[in-house]
């Protein structure tokens, strides 16, 4: 499958990275660590035609979505624990590079606000192991309402992930975004979500970007609002903004070790489109939808 990532030889970056280098980038930079970009989900009907081939199954789905993106995030996590036969069978879908971003459950984030979770998280946590090297990241994500007063709960929620699991947080209140904030992830190795979308201007999600706070970055392209239904085709150009966080991601690779990004649809109104654009922005080979009914690698 294309999926390789050019490696080129690029300068030494010290750490006085400035939003404007961010933002513009550099076309000779290269990554030299590995740079995921992939959908928020697989299984839209309407993806089929425009993206899956005509006839393709709903079982069939993930499968085919493979051989276009190496990885994706899986949003059902979020309303309960998947079986363990259910997160077996999303490993045994999928080619071995392949990698699963999970959303923490809405019963630990958002009913118990991560207090009184430990069992839970406990559970969740290794059911995701379930996907053995395929699991990448564990997305936070926590509610519009849940404000820093709730820093307790958040400190002592942290020390709950376990030391194999990469965990990123996304606030959805500005008032979060403060050094003490970053220092307290840091401390955890935990990411902060750089989420494109109308909680926090995108200019101070980009400026976090030079004060990465564990080993894995992961970026998620939301769009202002819920506006778009229809996700068989791109309905607003977002090429401006997806060239300015190219240059972001540019400069996050050669600070982590591996940066995952993942497009919603409501975004610009089919996210593998944008998707495969950012794929070429920052180099990358996208695999286009008339390719993905061929003859391909099996695994």
């Amino acid at each position: 499958m294309i999926r390789a990532l050019a490696a080129r030889q690029g300068c030494n970056f010290g750490t006085d990275l400035n939003l404007t280098w961010l933002i513009r980038g550099f076309d000779s930079v290269a990554m030299s660590n590995d740079v995921r970009i992939g959908t928020q989900g697989w299984n839209y009907e309407a993806w089929v035609g425009p993206f899956y081939p005509p006839g393709t199954r709903a079982a069939d789905f993930l499968t085919v979505y493979a051989r276009a993106f190496n990885t994706v995030e899986v949003d059902s996590t979020f309303y309960a624990i998947p079986a363990a036969r259910t997160v077996r069978g999303w490993a045994e879908r999928t080619p071995p590079d392949f990698s699963f971003a999970l959303k923490l459950p809405q019963e630990i984030t958002h009913e118990n606000r991560l207090r009184d979770s430990a069992d839970i998280a406990a559970l969740f946590f290794d059911r995701a192991r379930e996907l053995g090297p395929k699991l990448g990241p564990i997305l936070m994500q926590l509610g519009p309402d849940f404000a820093p007063s709730e820093l307790p709960a958040l400190a002592s929620f942290l020390p709950l992930i376990p030391r194999d699991i990469r965990v990123a947080v996304e606030f959805r209140q500005r008032g979060w975004i403060h050094d003490g904030i970053i220092a307290l992830l840091a401390e955890h190795n935990v990411a902060v979500a750089f989420v494109d979308a109308r909680w926090i201007p995108r200019r101070t999600m980009m400026g976090l970007a030079e004060r990465p706070t564990s080993d894995v970055a992961y970026i998620r392209w939301m769009g202002p609002n819920r506006d778009l239904v229809d996700y068989s085709r791109i309905q607003v150009d977002r090429t401006r903004e997806l060239e300015s966080w190219a240059g972001v991601i540019k400069a996050l690779a050669r600070r982590v070790r591996t940066v995952y990004g993942y497009v919603n649809n409501h975004f610009a109104g089919h996210s593998p489109g944008s998707a495969r654009e950012l794929q070429r922005l920052l180099g990358q080979r996208p695999v286009q939808p008339d390719q993905l009914g061929e003859q391909m690698s099996l695994f």
